[in-house]
């Protein structure tokens, strides 16, 4: 007979089960660094690495996925998500210089089904691994009367390390840098309410000329995890600021790293709009202000670069793998201004 607790909707054994299969995840995404293993209390990470820089600084970011997961339940595709959970957690810390360390993630569900939990976990491990970070503890939570059975949300939190004399920001960046914009893999994990709405009634395995494949593929491409491309332009050449182009759009990204008195000219003819961003203007019947305002429109990342080494920054991307290019300067002024038209793919 179960006892009180599972018959009031919460599976302990569930989630210890859970827990034994998402282990196997978790090791492949660890650094020397990490005391213990998972299913302790708190996640231990031996800090005298910090020993090694003269005057370390920490940097923290907390975030989840939004709405995305809504398109991720109605698929039943788990294994994506969390890679859009760590490219807004790490791929915040860059900008500043950090080194992510390490990851904790927070899943809450409905109804705790083990393999479920362990897929979406799978995909948080990798995306860790990939940022070169490590994924040391975590919290799944049951909550049977508040969420439906299907239902679930992630959320995470990350801390890194930069040394305070290269730190990135504001005070770094001058009139006549380059901007070097970093293509996103799609619309990312922002927006979503917003295009969740403009695709209403629209069924996601519809397939659309346009994006090759179906709307419900590509709302569910993941976000692409930058750190450690970032992490290698900054050691290779003068990067004196960077913005992550998350919620708000790619000039209010942009203008929180700038200094007062300076702006920004982004020539939108240095790039095509993907067909996602066209295809929910047009189907949301949007202006280009909308969609500026809202989505990336296909640019993850920007640096500002020393003028001298933006083509040397663009090539290191390059063989890298990031689709790169120079898409406007930092100007005197006091606003990031996007001109001309994209250009037509």
């Amino acid at each position: 007979m179960k006892n009180a607790y599972a018959r009031a909707g919460v599976d302990v054994e569930a989630g210890e089960t859970a827990v034994e299969m998402m282990k196997k995840h978790v090791a492949k995404a660890s650094r020397p660094e990490v005391i213990g293993g998972l299913g302790g209390f708190a996640g231990l990470f031996d800090a005298s690495k910090l020993a090694g820089y003269s005057h370390p600084v920490l940097a923290t970011s907390t975030d989840g996925v939004g709405t995305k997961v809504a398109i991720a339940q109605a698929m039943g595709v788990y294994d994506t998500i969390g890679w859009d959970l760590i490219g807004m957690l790490v791929d915040d810390l860059v900008v500043v210089g950090a080194e992510p360390l390490f990851v904790t993630d927070y899943i809450s569900c409905g109804k705790l089904i083990p393999e479920k939990i362990s897929t979406i976990v799978s995909g948080i491990a990798q995306a860790t691994h990939a940022a070169g970070a490590a994924l040391i503890g975590g919290e799944t939570a049951e909550h049977p009367g508040l969420m439906g059975e299907d239902d679930f949300d992630i959320a995470g939190a990350t801390t890194g390390v930069v040394e305070k004399d290269a730190m990135l920001g504001p005070d770094r960046v001058k009139v006549g840098d380059k901007l070097v914009a970093m293509a996103s893999s799609g619309l990312h994990s922002n927006g979503y309410s917003l295009v969740r709405a403009v695709f209403d009634g629209v069924s996601l395995d519809k397939e659309f000329d346009e994006l090759g494949g179906t709307l419900g593929d590509e709302l569910l491409t993941p976000t692409r995890v930058y750190a450690l491309d970032v992490l290698a332009l900054i050691e290779g050449v003068e990067v004196h600021a960077m913005s992550h182009v998350t919620g708000g759009g790619l000039a209010s990204n942009l203008e929180r790293v700038l200094p007062k008195g300076v702006g920004a000219r982004v020539e939108r003819g240095t790039w095509a709009l993907p067909a996602i961003f066209e295809l929910t203007k047009s189907y949301g019947k949007l202006s280009r202000e909308d969609v500026e305002a809202t989505l990336n429109v296909g640019v993850g990342m920007v640096a500002a670069v020393a003028a001298k080494q933006a083509d040397q920054a663009v090539e290191l991307l390059e063989g890298r793998g990031i689709e790169s290019w120079i898409c406007g300067e930092i100007v005197e002024g006091e606003r990031v201004e996007l001109v001309g038209d994209y250009k037509i793919s």
